[in-house]
């Protein structure tokens, strides 16, 4: 899916690592969510409540599991994150993803 029809944009912005990460939360009518951010070239560390599933729209990372070895992915290629747990990234090139949150 290409575009998202009927949503609600929360205004302000999710700002991690100096605002090398940023993202905006989109709001479904289902009351499911989204967002959608870029990244820049780094090495990051993020934790999660929710189990996710990371697009990337664009781009190239290395990505950490937990558990797992790193594994390099380029677009387009998704990966999962188990609920209440971290992963790491090692962004290779300016990265356009969307994460949606899974409850």
């Amino acid at each position: 899916m290409s575009k998202f029809e009927n949503v609600s944009i929360v205004k302000e912005a999710n700002i991690y690592y100096e605002g090398k990460v940023t993202s905006r939360t989109v709001e479904f009518s289902d009351g499911s969510t989204k967002s959608l951010g870029i990244m820049l070239p780094g090495e990051y560390t993020f934790g999660t409540l929710d189990a996710e599933i990371m697009e990337m729209l664009s781009g190239e990372l290395d990505v950490r599991l937990p558990g797992r070895d790193w594994k390099t992915l380029s677009t387009p290629e998704s990966f999962e994150v188990p609920a209440n747990s971290s992963f790491d990234l090692k962004i290779k090139s300016v990265t356009d993803y969307c994460c949606s949150y899974i409850k």
